[in-house]
C-alpha cells in the first residue's frame, strides 16, 4: 500500500511515467488489492463455511468472487476517468482500501479465534460491502492535493509516529478500524452534502453570485 501510494510520485519527479507504467501499475493492484484479498477470504472463510451446507459454500464463494470483480471494475473506471475526474477526490472506495478493510477484518477474525458460523457471514458480508463502496460513487478524499513543498502543521508531524505507534500495537484491529472509517466516510460524506443542499436556502431572482 505504501509502495502503491509512493509509484506514482517517483514516476513524476523522475520525468519516468509512460503507458506501460501506467498498466502495469493496475494490473499490480488487480493482483495485490483485488485477487489477493479475496484469496485470503476464501481460503480461511469458505471452506470452513461449507461445513454448515452446501448453499453456505456458495454465498461465501460468490462474496469472494464479487469482491475481486469489484475491484477490477473499480480500477478499469478510475483508468478511463483519470484525465477528468477531480483530483481531490475519488470515486468509489479506493481499491488499497478496500483490500485493507477485508484483510484486516479477516486478520482480526484469525488472530480472535472466534468459532461458529457468524464471524464467517461478516467476513463475506464485508467482502460485500468492500466490493459495493469500491464501485459506488461515493466520493473519497485522495489527498493529492497535499504537496510536500507546503508548510506542514507541527501537530500532523507528531500525529505521524503517534499513528505509527496505534497501529503498531494491534495490527489487525488498527488495519480493520482505521480503514472501516474511510470506508464510511464516504457515505458519510455524501450524506452530508445531500443534507446540506437540502436545508441551503434558494437564491432570489436577480441576485448576483455568493461571495
Amino acid at each position: 500500500m505504501v509502495c502503491d501510494g509512493l509509484d506514482g510520485r517517483i514516476a513524476r519527479w523522475t520525468n519516468t511515467q509512460s503507458d506501460f507504467g501506467k498498466e502495469y501499475d493496475s494490473l499490480s493492484d488487480m493482483v495485490a488489492f483485488g485477487l489477493a484479498p479475496a484469496i485470503v477470504a476464501y481460503q480461511w472463510g469458505v471452506v470452513r463455511i461449507a461445513e454448515y451446507g452446501a448453499l453456505w459454500g456458495r454465498l461465501g464463494w460468490l462474496a469472494t468472487f464479487f469482491y475481486a470483480a469489484c475491484a477490477a471494475f473499480r480500477l478499469a473506471r478510475f483508468n478511463t476517468k483519470t484525465a477528468t475526474s477531480d483530483k481531490r477526490y475519488f470515486e468509489g472506495l479506493p481499491s488499497p482500501s478496500g483490500a485493507a478493510v477485508l484483510a484486516g477484518f479477516v486478520w482480526m477474525m484469525n488472530d480472535m479465534q472466534r468459532e461458529g458460523i457468524w464471524p464467517l457471514v461478516l467476513a463475506f458480508a464485508v467482502a460485500f460491502i468492500a466490493g459495493s463502496l469500491m464501485v459506488s460513487r461515493f466520493p473519497y478524499l485522495s489527498g493529492k492535493d497535499f504537496k510536500l513543498n507546503q508548510r506542514i502543521p507541527f501537530a500532523f508531524l507528531l500525529l505521524v509516529p503517534l499513528g505509527f505507534v496505534i497501529v503498531g500495537s494491534s495490527p489487525p484491529e488498527m488495519l480493520f478500524g482505521l480503514f472501516g472509517i474511510f470506508a464510511l466516510s464516504g457515505p458519510a460524506l455524501w450524506a452530508w452534502r445531500r443534507l446540506w443542499r437540502t436545508r441551503r436556502p434558494p437564491r432570489a431572482a436577480g441576485s448576483g453570485p455568493t461571495p
